[in-house]
């Protein structure tokens, strides 16, 4: 820590006074442009200057405060840093301070989360975030949200946006671009040049500028205690995915083996070597390249190991990155969606093996009261083993998806659903097959799970060499022969809780955390209630969520209400845009006394509001997705309303609420359903 806070204070003295980039504030004297929102608590500039805070002296918990920048545009890529302090008068908190750092796009109702901090800190941190590029104008937006700590604050000292990517620097740069040395008791990695007189610079000139002024990082092996000593210079991590041609100048005098080495470094901490070099002796700038690819966040760590004390020295400068590779490759072609499948037009790249029998069936259920639909819309495909076709005991059903490359972080999500087993452990079960090596390994098996329920199941893995998935249900006995459903497969880059965060959309509520940007005027027995798991009365409401299976969502317990009484949901303020909107909900009315469910508009100014989707009565025991296809070119707010039924069996329910910019796409395709009652009530379509 010592070492870093001596590193922050050299980088002080070399900071040029280079014009400011738009976007860009150091908070000396001005905000720079950077506005308060004057309906939440304000930013306050430090009268000396220097940075902009807010505190629980300005406010209680829950409370926040919004800083929105001027307009930007940039067609390129670009790098927000971001330098700041969260102080706190406790370690941990239930409910901590944090900081939220989003992106305003022109033409969209809801913010980009890119960035989220609560970790307190006694001194002052950096973030890097890239954005890619665009062609809309856009804010950015930094919210201030206060714990329940008795005393905490949040600073800003400075806010800087470079064209470029947050991987690059020449070392010229305020806070060395966000780059940290991994300390360590001897050996570390030190700013050189910049007229710096000590005895261990001993470069006349560094590369960018070729200048003694200009600055770069080395390392030397004079404090090396012991064989093999390590030096880390550890790299902003990347927040977005990106591939292409990474290089980096170099010089290296060595004496006694000194091994440099290029390493990527993922959230879960597993290293991959990229470049090596351990025998050339440069004195001079030397360039080297190499192929570069982060589908999900890397750091790029720059190591070098020593022998002995005379071991030598490596300094480095002017790291770059281009989107085109080094070499002549054409780049990383594999495309995760090839991997992922809905079955609603058919099998998509999974197959099965015929010598198995037709082990998985794809089976649509149209809405009715006793047997679920599919996960996907309700009113879909899915695909079901164990169906009239393979009925017999001992059956078992593979399912083989797509030929997967090795050496990637992959992240497999699924839904399943499972009926009749007395047993359910190992009804369903992944397994990984290993192309190269003809070897299977099992990573998941159903233990216990809700009956009847679309359960959500995430795993992460990674393999040296290319594998695919397969999914096999294995039948044991003919008393324990059962049906098992599967649907919506998803393959992403990464590890599932980091896609989590990456692939979560501005306007997305899911009721997990809590009710979102949606309030209620009264809160009392006969309002919208956040729950989990089964609704209390029987034969009415669902038996768990959309999102997970086991997440939340929010219902009306008709028990506590009298005929015809509403509960309503208000979203907040929502920006105007020209152009269609898409609304997409999922919706769950099953019970026999079932009353209405309402949607409707209410532009700001005026006094009526506009209904815009409306259902009546049973429409199913499964959740049902809803779309809503809107224009509104002023602030408006969306209200979902729920009207109690004629008996306690009305209970209703919606989850995973998403706005969306455009229109609907699948609006065609949507077909209106009314009551759960028809001829061919539990008919399968095979």
């Amino acid at each position: 820590m010592l070492l870093l806070c001596l590193l922050t204070g050299q980088v002080f003295l070399f900071a040029g006074a280079v014009e400011p980039s738009a976007g860009s504030c150091a908070f000396e004297d001005s905000t720079c442009g950077y506005e308060s929102d004057y309906i939440f608590l304000p930013w306050i500039l430090n009268e000396e200057g220097h940075y902009i805070s807010v505190d629980t002296s300005w406010g209680t918990q829950g409370e926040k405060a919004v800083l929105t920048s001027p307009e930007l545009h940039s067609e390129g890529w670009s790098c927000i840093r971001l330098i700041y302090q969260i102080a706190t008068a406790s370690e941990t908190s239930f409910d901590p301070t944090r900081l939220n750092l989003y992106l305003r796009l022109q033409g969209e109702s809801f913010d980009r989360l890119l960035w989220s901090a609560k970790e307190p800190s006694d001194s002052w941190l950096i973030a890097s975030l890239d954005l890619r590029n665009t062609t809309k104008k856009y804010k950015i937006v930094l919210e201030g949200v206060l714990g329940q700590d008795n005393s905490a604050s949040i600073a800003v000292f400075e806010i800087k946006r470079t064209s470029g990517y947050c991987i690059e620097c020449d070392f010229e740069e305020n806070h060395l671009c966000g780059f940290m040395n991994q300390w360590n008791p001897n050996v570390n990695w030190f700013v050189g040049g910049g007229n710096i007189r000590n005895s261990q610079s001993i470069f006349p000139r560094d590369h960018t500028l070729n200048s003694e002024l200009g600055h770069y990082m080395y390392v030397d092996s004079i404090y090396v205690k012991h064989f093999q000593e390590v030096a880390q210079l550890v790299s902003p991590k990347t927040t977005t995915p990106m591939s292409g041609c990474l290089s980096f100048y170099y010089q290296l005098q060595q004496e006694s083996g000194i091994v440099f080495t290029l390493y990527m470094r993922d959230i879960n901490g597993f290293y991959e070597e990229i470049w090596k070099i351990d025998s050339t002796m440069n004195t001079d700038w030397s360039l080297a390249e190499v192929d570069f690819n982060a589908p999900y966040p890397m750091e790029v760590i720059f190591e070098v190991a020593f022998n002995s004390a005379k071991g030598g020295y490596v300094a480095l400068d002017d790291i770059s990155f281009s989107p085109d590779y080094c070499s002549n490759q054409t780049g990383f072609s594999f495309n995760p969606a090839e991997a992922s499948c809905n079955f609603e037009e058919d099998l998509c790249h999974f197959y099965q093996d015929h010598k198995d029998g037709p082990g998985w069936s794809r089976v649509k259920v149209k809405p009715n009261a006793y047997r679920t639909g599919d996960h996907t819309t309700g009113l879909g495909y899915y695909l079901l083993a164990n169906t009239k076709f393979t009925s017999q005991p001992g059956y078992i059903g593979r399912l083989y998806g797509p030929s997967l490359p090795g050496n990637l972080q992959y992240c497999l999500r699924f839904y399943y659903a499972v009926y009749g087993f007395f047993k359910m452990s190992d009804t369903l079960a992944v397994y990984i097959f290993e192309e190269n090596h003809m070897v299977q390994e099992k990573i998941w098996s159903v233990l216990e799970s809700p009956k009847g329920v679309w359960t959500q199941a995430e795993i992460t893995f990674k393999k040296p060499m290319p594998c695919k998935v397969v999914f096999l249900s294995w039948c044991k006995s003919f008393w324990d022969c059962g049906l098992v459903a599967l649907d919506d497969i998803s393959v992403t880059l990464g590890s599932c809780q980091t896609t989590e965060m990456w692939s979560s959309f501005p306007g997305e509520c899911t009721f997990e955390k809590d009710e979102c940007a949606f309030t209620q005027e009264r809160r009392n027995r006969s309002s919208w209630h956040r729950r989990r798991g089964q609704t209390p009365t029987s034969y009415t409401g669902p038996k768990g969520d959309h999102t997970t299976g086991v997440g939340y969502y929010m219902y009306i317990e008709a028990s506590n209400m009298i005929y015809g009484q509403k509960a309503r949901l208000t979203s907040r303020s929502l920006r105007g845009i020209s152009g269609k909107q898409c609304l997409t909900f999922f919706y769950h009315m099953h019970g026999a006394g079932t009353g209405l469910l309402n949607i409707y508009v209410k532009k700001e100014g005026d006094s009526e509001e506009t209904l815009l989707w409306r259902r009546r009565g049973e429409q199913s025991i499964t959740w049902l997705r809803g779309l809503i296809e809107y224009e509104c070119d002023k602030y408006h707010q969306i209200i979902i309303e729920a009207v109690r039924g004629v008996s306690i069996r009305s209970d209703i329910a919606i989850d995973d609420i998403l706005f969306q910019a455009g229109p609907c796409n699948e609006m065609g395709e949507i077909t209106q359903h009314s009551s759960g009652d028809s001829d061919d009530l539990n008919e399968i379509e095979y």
